[in-house]
């Protein structure tokens, strides 16, 4: 199977093609906080470029979903649809939270896995596993002294974008972290390898949304003035 994978979700523009039998063929991922419109096509037309592969090949699409930002996950969720719908091929959503975590559960740890991203404003979004892949808290939005509570569980590894979030306020009574992986986006590798392992019916390629946006609407746009004529 061929697998294009696109991430831009967080702090980096990537992509990558994935054949199954032989592994990654080509990548690239680009450090950035903003920007991802007008690099992700360049950076995906390398990639491709670099993997001898046709667009027409490809056997699935792969992309993240969130959470992160949502002006950068939207960016490369429009193109691998968009992809997708051109080529006459599926496209699938992997969450970040799991293309953190995958890498270490697939190592078979010992030990539990917080997956964090920082949802600024003293919270994160965070989901725990067991160091077999089992789910000890599902996906959600906190502030980081609930997240803390996970401790519980037992020395863990901290990976994304705030584990030394976590790790920075860790409790001093509870065993301190296994490892902390600091990283300011997935590895798109495993974006790609997940890609293969779900479906478009049980993941689909749409933002995945644990709160509401910040933005919110000007305020003259919910007036009286701003609404339609009475009939």
């Amino acid at each position: 199977m061929l697998i294009l994978s696109i991430d831009t979700a967080l702090d980096a523009c990537a992509a990558a093609v994935l054949d199954t039998g032989a592994g990654v063929i080509a990548q690239e991922s680009q450090a950035m906080k903003r920007g991802h419109a007008e690099a992700l096509m360049p950076l995906i037309a390398r990639v491709m470029k670099a993997s001898g592969v046709g667009f027409a090949a490809l056997d699935r699409v792969a992309a993240t979903t969130g959470p992160g930002s949502f002006t950068g996950l939207r960016v490369g969720l429009s193109a691998a649809r968009g992809i997708a719908l051109a080529a006459g091929k599926p496209v699938v959503g992997v969450t970040t939270l799991t293309a953190f975590a995958a890498p270490i559960v697939s190592a078979n740890s010992e030990h539990p896995v917080i997956s964090a991203v920082d949802a600024r404003h003293d919270h994160v979004y965070f989901q725990v596993l067991g160091g077999d892949g089992g789910s000890l808290i599902k996906p959600n939005v906190a502030p980081v002294a609930e997240a803390l509570d996970a401790a519980r569980f037992g020395a863990p590894h901290l990976v994304g974008n705030a584990a030394n979030i976590l790790a920075d306020r860790w409790p001093a009574d509870a065993p301190p972290p296994f490892k902390v992986d600091q990283q300011a986006a997935p590895d798109i590798a495993w974006v790609a390898w997940l890609g293969v392992a779900v479906t478009p019916e049980s993941s689909p390629a749409r933002p995945y949304y644990l709160r509401a946006p910040d933005a919110k609407p000007p305020k003259d746009s919910l007036s009286g003035a701003a609404q339609p004529p009475s009939s």
